[in-house]
């Protein structure tokens, strides 16, 4: 799979009017540098911002647009800015990117960030000139060595540029941005985690109130938003709220493009920007090809691990928020992965359910024993030695983990793909229950903790 894969020629031909994050990417994949990024109308829309717009009327239009968190949760961005506090006394302030892309079958940040790194350093420039936030951080999973290369060179380039460190484009407005590397944990995708460890602390989720738009960094307002949501403000800016919302297909609820692919054994797997409202169909078949030879779909995951598997039956739904919830689950980060008729669910669950049992912060007292607790039931289903009763000892867990149940979102989306496997492929759960075994009570059955 190449991160350029943009699917059949005769489907898609970028532009700007159509394809806001995509249309400046070269051919050859390589890196989109400064000049060639200004050369194709790069760092204008910071330039409108700085010398015709107020700082309230870049939140504002922001919020009329109807940008919302490319991250997976879908919260409104120009909502979450106008959280930040208003009082001009406030002198120290943080713009946080949350590049900590760590949710399996995801790539969509990495491909950006390592192709168009000023697009993200555009903006970030002006979203931190819309919240009054002097220096800005890009929490950047460790692993992603070539967006670290990358995106330290784009830096060093609007630095010299006069786009970066003081007085930016002579408006009087300092603003300092640092790529930092992370140490390699899920859990620093929840945005209180990735301030912890920011500050160089244990990374788990902190107490909600405050949020981080009161008490972020060091103490500090701060705003954390994705880098896939922060590379959509130059455009908005540029263009206007009218054209962004008419990216949108007809019946979605979510303005704009976004980033979405397809994994697993399809003839053409990769990762396009196609407008909010596209049928998951439409990128199944026409993008991605369909299945590979001698293969079948199975089951679908719509936008990462940590959302619920769905038929084939289901690809119709239209790719947004409100059309994936009607189907009954989430759209996530938009990249869906496919599973073929060779895959034994019980075996691809026990396989996920094992990383996010190890990706807990261990915090809460559900996720940290009700996690582990699944695999080793699931680890008994796959080798034929389960017991009577752990099907359903896993649906209590599932239950007992939901939302609302524990500390942060780990957990809930750590059980969604496991309730609806069993929901839909019951039988190969069963099959994995010894022929002698006798019943246990649901969530009767003993566990030892870290064995």
């Amino acid at each position: 799979m190449t991160l350029t894969s943009f699917g059949p020629a005769n489907l898609i031909k970028r532009s700007p009017e159509t394809h806001p994050l995509t249309w400046r990417l070269r051919d050859d994949a390589e890196p989109v540098w400064l000049d060639e990024y200004q050369a194709k109308n790069g760092y204008a829309a910071a330039r409108k911002a700085f010398a015709d717009m107020a700082q309230d009327d870049i939140v504002q239009t922001v919020k009329d647009a109807g940008l919302k968190g490319r991250g997976g949760a879908g919260f409104p961005t120009g909502v979450k800015w106008g959280l930040m506090p208003k009082d001009e006394s406030i002198n120290i302030r943080y713009l946080l990117c949350n590049a900590d892309e760590m949710e399996p079958n995801t790539w969509k940040d990495r491909m950006l960030m390592e192709q168009l790194p000023h697009l993200l350093i555009e903006g970030m420039l002006i979203s931190a000139r819309a919240l009054k936030t002097y220096r800005g951080y890009i929490f950047l999973r460790g692993e992603y060595t070539t967006a670290a290369k990358h995106l330290n060179r784009a830096v060093e380039e609007a630095k010299a540029a006069g786009l970066l460190g003081k007085n930016i484009l002579g408006s009087g407005f300092d603003f300092e941005l640092f790529v930092h590397t992370g140490a390699g944990r899920y859990i620093c995708g929840e945005e209180t985690a990735l301030i912890n460890s920011l500050e160089g602390r244990r990374a788990n989720p902190r107490s909600k109130p405050p949020f981080p738009a009161a008490v972020g960094v060091w103490g500090k307002p701060t705003c954390v938003n994705n880098v896939e949501t922060l590379c959509n403000v130059p455009a908005i800016i540029a263009d206007g709220v009218d054209w962004y919302k008419s990216l949108a297909r007809v019946g979605s609820e979510d303005m704009g493009t976004k980033l979405m692919g397809f994994s697993g054994k399809v003839k053409n797997p990769g990762l396009w920007e196609l407008p909010f409202g596209v049928t998951a169909r439409e990128l199944f078949e026409d993008y991605a090809g369909g299945m590979r030879d001698g293969y079948t779909l199975k089951a679908w995951q719509p936008g990462g691990a940590g959302t619920g598997f769905l038929l084939p039956e289901h690809l119709d739904a239209q790719m947004y928020a409100g059309g994936i919830g009607k189907v009954g689950t989430r759209m996530g980060t938009g990249l869906a992965m496919a599973v073929d008729n060779t895959v034994n669910m019980v075996s691809l669950l026990r396989n996920m359910e094992q990383f996010f049992a190890r990706e807990s912060c261990g915090f809460c007292t559900p996720c940290r024993d009700g996690l582990p607790w699944s695999v080793k039931l699931l680890m008994a289903l796959e080798n034929g030695e389960g017991r009577e009763g752990d099907i359903e000892t896993l649906l209590g867990l599932v239950g007992f983990l939901g939302p609302g149940k524990t500390f942060c979102a780990h957990a809930p989306g750590a059980v969604e793909p496991l309730g609806s496997a069993i929901k839909y492929f019951r039988s190969e759960f069963e099959a994995g229950i010894a022929p002698t075994s006798a019943a246990v009570p649901p969530l009767a059955r003993p566990i030892v903790v870290g064995a």
